[in-house]
């Protein structure tokens, strides 16, 4: 759980800001989305690869 602490005289805005920040920083939602399905261990081992195929070609 990302956590971020109110600094004296810090609007809600710029706390918002780095929270927002931070929450990406840590991938929350990218895992949130990833995970809204159920993905069968096959179909991960195939975009595992895919994506290695991927980045293998583009070096």
């Amino acid at each position: 759980m990302s956590q971020v602490v109110l600094a004296p005289e810090e609007s809600f805005e710029s706390l918002l800001r780095r929270f927002n920040k931070k929450v990406q920083m840590d991938g929350i939602l990218a895992e949130a989305r990833r995970r809204k399905y159920y993905e069968k261990p096959s179909t991960k081992r195939k975009k595992k690869e895919a994506a290695k195929k991927r980045k293998s070609a583009r070096i």
